[in-house]
Order: C-alpha cells, then sequence, then structure tokens
C-alpha cells in the first residue's frame, strides 16, 4: 500500500510565484516515487495555477477546506463540487486550527458528508488538546469520530482518511514534540473505534494519519513505528528541499 503524504500549506507563501516554485520542487521528487501518494494543499487562490503543473498521479493538489452546500449565498466560502470541478481529488477537514476558529463537531460532520457526495476524499482531522492522565482525551478523540462520521456509510470509507494531529504537540507553541508512542496508541485506538462503527475488515480499510510536528529527522520514526498510513505535515511541506526528505522516508519505509 503506497504511503498517503499530505502538505498543508495553510496561508503560505505569499505569492502565487512563489507557490508554483515551491510545488515544481516537490513535484520533481514526487513524480519519481513508486510508493507514495503526495497531496500539497495550498490556499484556494493557487489551486487552479498549481494544478495545471500536475502531470501524472504521484504528485496532485487538494483543498485544505470545503462548505457544505455546493452553490448558495454564502460570501468567501468555496464548495466542494467547485473544488471537484478543479479536478481536486482531497480536502481537509475539521483541522485543528479551523476548530479554533469555532467550527462545532456537528460542521465539520457536515463538511465531511458534503465532500464525500462531491467526490472528494476527506482528510478528516481530529487530536485532543492536552493529554490528561486518566486517559479523557481518548474519549474525546472518540467522540470526534462519532460525531464527524454520522452519516457515513461503509461505501463511503474508501474516500475518507483520518488524520491524528495532537493539538499540544503542533505549531510554534507546542508543550514538546509528540512520541511515536503517543501516535501508536491513538492510531490503534483510531481503529478499534472505527472497527466498532463499521466491522473490523471496514473499519481497517480507512487509512490514518499522523500530523504534529513532522520534520525531516522524525518522519522515518512515525512511519514505521507508530503504524500510520502517511502524515500531514505542515510548515515543513513549504520547504521542498525538506519536505523532499520526507518523501524520501516514506518510499523506503515498507508496510
Amino acid at each position: 500500500m503506497k504511503k498517503l503524504i499530505i502538505g498543508n500549506w495553510k496561508m503560505y507563501p505569499a505569492s502565487v510565484k512563489d507557490a508554483k516554485a515551491k510545488f515544481a520542487g516537490i513535484k520533481k521528487v514526487a513524480s519519481g516515487l513508486r510508493n507514495v501518494q503526495t497531496v500539497i494543499c495550498p490556499p484556494f487562490v493557487y489551486t487552479s495555477e498549481l494544478k495545471k503543473l500536475v502531470t501524472g498521479h504521484r504528485c496532485v493538489v487538494g483543498a485544505q477546506n470545503a462548505w457544505i452546500e455546493n452553490e448558495g449565498a454564502y460570501t468567501g466560502e468555496v464548495s466542494p463540487t467547485m473544488l471537484a470541478s478543479l479536478g481536486l481529488g482531497y480536502v481537509i477537514i475539521g483541522h485543528s486550527e479551523r476548530r479554533a476558529m469555532g467550527e462545532t463537531d456537528e460542521l465539520v460532520n457536515k463538511k465531511v458528508l458534503a465532500g464525500v457526495k462531491a467526490g472528494l476524499t476527506a482528510v478528516l482531522c481530529v487530536g485532543e488538546r492536552e493529554r490528561d492522565p486518566d486517559g479523557e482525551y481518548v474519549k474525546h478523540i472518540a467522540g470526534q469520530l462519532k460525531m464527524a462520521l454520522h452519516g457515513i456509510q461503509k461505501k463511503d470509507l474508501a474516500q475518507v482518511v483520518i488524520a491524528y494531529e495532537p493539538i499540544w504537540a503542533i505549531g510554534k507553541n507546542a508543550l514538546r514534540a509528540a512520541s511515536t508512542d503517543d501516535a501508536l496508541e491513538v492510531s490503534i485506538f483510531i481503529k478499534k473505534t472505527l472497527a466498532d462503527l463499521y466491522g473490523g475488515k471496514d473499519g481497517a480499510s480507512v487509512l490514518i494519519l499522523y500530523g504534529g510536528s513532522v520534520d525531516a529527522k522524525n518522519a522515518w520514526e512515525f512511519l514505521l513505528k507508530s503504524q500510520v498510513d502517511g502524515l500531514l505535515v505542515g510548515r515543513a511541506s513549504l520547504d521542498p528541499k525538506v519536505f523532499g526528505e520526507i518523501l524520501m522516508s516514506a518510499e523506503k519505509t515498507k508496510v
């Protein structure tokens, strides 16, 4: 099975020229990898230009968000069908930064349903804000999963990816870097929760990614030791050299 490596560019870079240069640099490495599916999710305004640079299927363009309706009076929003019409196949939903802006589990659920209905693969982000000693955080993650996947049928699971991102390990204010054991514990728990929801075979078919301060030094460890199917990479995906090293690590990591 191919490793799925997604680069979330967030609100970077500041110019389309820079975005095209970064994508071209990443594509140079990604297009030669047989065991890796690379997806770059830039700001919306760059998706059309970067899509023109896509050749083949090994390095493609996705989106960072989508609205719950396909059209209407929703100023500033972008619909799932608009993304699909551009030929995009992936959309990140429920990222911790979006949740921090006020997205609820109910809204995330509607976005997952809308994305799947439009034919997109929904990359659903879940994760705890802090790790309490009593283990309440796993109940929180289970709640996020059950709410977000409400209404998703077994037949839809091929269009769902789960990305685990411990919020306490993300960004400049991270309390500490997450360990491979942290990620392993939650990836096993997510698989169990999916098995409870959909049965062992169907639940096991869902890809699970890890995201949270991933860099060129630790990527291979997460892929090897945490039983994940890929990575959701933030700031490191904006550096073609560093991201290229992450992709190469994934290429060499056998399932």
